[in-house]
C-alpha cells in the first residue's frame, strides 16, 4: 500500500508540488485575509469610539456654554445698569423737582441706549463664548486623546484656559464702555428731537430702532473701511486691538503666555472671519426682534381701537406717547440679560446657525492635524 502511494507520488511528484503549493497559497492567503478583515474591524471599532466619545464631549461642551452664558449675564446687567442708571432718575422724577422736563429727557437717551446695547452684548456674549469654548474645548479633547498620551506637552493647560477666558472681561468693561458710547450717540441722532408727547406705533418704534442699528453698525463700517470687509463690524467690542494684549511685551513671555498669545489670536480669527459675521448678525435680527415682541405686549389695542382701524392685526392701530413708552423700554433690560431662561436668551442660545457655526468651530479644533502647527 505504501509502496503503492509512492511510487504514484514520484510519478507525479510536479503535480503534487505544484498542488501543495496552491493549498499552502489558499491557506496563508485565507490567514492573511482574516487577519486584515479584523484589523479593519477593530479600526472601524476604535474609529466608532473615538467619534463617539468626540460627539459626547462636544455636547457636553455646548451645555457648559449655555450655562456660562447664563451665569455671566448678571454681571452684564450690573455692569449695564451701573454704567447707565436710569433708577437714579426715576427717583429724581418721584420728587417732581423744577428741571421735570430735563431728567426725562435724560431718561428717554439712557433708556434706550440701555436696552439697545443689552441685545448687542447678549448676543455677542453669546457667539464670543461660543467661539471660545470650542477653541478650548478641542483642545482638551485632543489633550485628553490617546494622541496626546506620549509625554507632549499639553496644548492647553489649565493655567493656559484660565488666562484665555478671563480676555472675555473686554467685552463686560472696556469693549461695554464703548459700545455705549456709539450707540448713545446714535440714539441721541434718532430719538432726541423726539418730543415725549410724540405718538408712536409699534412699527414706527421698530423702524427708529432700524436707524439706530444703521448708525452704530455703519459707524463701525466706516472705522475698519481700510481693513478687510469681511470683518464682523463689532469686533472690537469684543476683544481687544492686537497691540494691546500679552504680544505688546517683546521679551520676558513665558511659555504660558505664548499659549495664550496663540489662542486669543485664533479667537481674533474666527472673529474675522464671514462665518462669524453673518451668525452675529442673524443673533442680532433674532435678538431685536424679541426685543419688539416684548414691547409689542404693550401695544395691545383695545376694541375701541379695533373698531376705528378695521384691523384686527394691525400693527399701526395703537399708538403710544414717547413718555409712556420709556418705562416699557427700560425695563427690557431685565428680559435681555435674565439669568433665567428667558425666552430671549433661549431663542440665542437654541439657534440652528449658532450651533452649527459652534460645530464647526470645535470640528477644526479637536481635529489631530492640531497637533502638526
Amino acid at each position: 500500500m505504501l509502496g503503492a502511494l509512492w511510487s504514484f507520488l514520484k510519478r507525479h511528484k510536479k503535480k503534487c508540488l505544484f498542488l501543495g503549493t496552491v493549498l499552502g497559497g489558499v491557506y496563508l492567503l485565507g490567514k492573511y485575509g482574516q487577519k486584515k478583515i479584523k484589523e479593519i474591524q477593530e479600526r472601524e471599532a476604535a474609529e466608532y469610539i473615538a467619534q463617539a466619545r468626540r460627539q459626547y464631549h462636544f455636547e457636553s461642551n455646548q451645555r457648559t456654554c449655555n450655562m456660562t452664558v447664563l451665569s455671566m449675564l448678571p454681571t452684564l446687567r450690573d455692569a449695564l445698569m451701573h454704567q447707565l442708571n436710569s433708577e437714579s432718575l426715576t427717583s429724581l422724577l418721584k420728587n417732581r423737582p423744577p428741571n421735570k422736563l430735563e431728567i426725562w429727557e435724560d431718561l428717554k437717551i439712557i433708556s434706550f441706549t440701555r436696552s439697545i446695547v443689552a441685545v448687542y452684548s447678549t448676543c455677542m456674549l453669546v457667539v464670543l463664548l461660543r467661539v471660545q469654548l470650542n477653541i478650548i474645548g478641542g483642545y482638551i479633547y485632543l489633550d485628553n486623546a490617546a494622541v496626546c498620551k506620549n509625554g507632549t506637552t499639553p496644548l492647553a493647560p489649565p493655567e493656559v484656559q484660565q488666562q484665555y477666558l478671563s480676555s472675555i472681561q473686554h467685552l463686560l468693561g472696556d469693549g461695554l464702555t464703548e459700545l455705549i458710547t456709539v450707540v448713545k450717540q446714535a440714539v441721541q441722532t434718532v430719538f432726541g428731537s423726539v418730543s415725549l408727547k410724540h405718538t408712536l406705533s409699534l412699527l414706527e418704534l421698530e423702524q427708529k430702532l432700524k436707524e439706530i442699528r444703521k448708525l452704530v453698525e455703519q459707524q463701525e463700517e466706516l472705522f475698519h473701511s481700510d481693513k478687510t470687509r469681511s470683518r464682523s463690524l463689532l469686533c472690537c467690542y469684543m476683544m481687544p486691538d492686537e497691540e494691546n494684549p500679552l504680544a505688546t511685551q517683546a521679551c520676558g513671555l513665558t511659555e504660558r503666555d505664548v499659549a495664550t498669545i496663540k489662542l486669543l489670536n485664533e479667537t481674533r480669527d474666527m472673529l474675522e472671519s464671514p462665518d462669524f459675521s453673518t451668525v452675529l448678525s442673524m443673533c442680532l435680527n433674532r435678538g431685536f426682534s424679541r426685543l419688539l415682541d416684548n414691547i409689542a405686549e404693550f401695544f395691545r389695542p383695545t376694541e375701541q381701537d379695533l373698531c376705528q382701524s378695521g384691523s384686527v392685526n394691525s400693527l399701526s392701530s395703537v399708538s403710544l406717547p414717547l413718555a409712556k413708552i420709556i418705562p416699557i423700554i427700560n425695563g427690557q433690560i431685565h428680559s435681555v440679560c435674565s439669568e433665567t431662561p428667558s425666552h430671549f436668551v433661549q431663542d440665542l442660545l437654541m439657534m440652528e446657525q449658532v450651533k452649527d457655526f459652534a460645530a464647526n468651530v470645535y470640528e477644526a479644533f479637536s481635529a489631530p492635524q492640531q497637533l502638526e502647527k
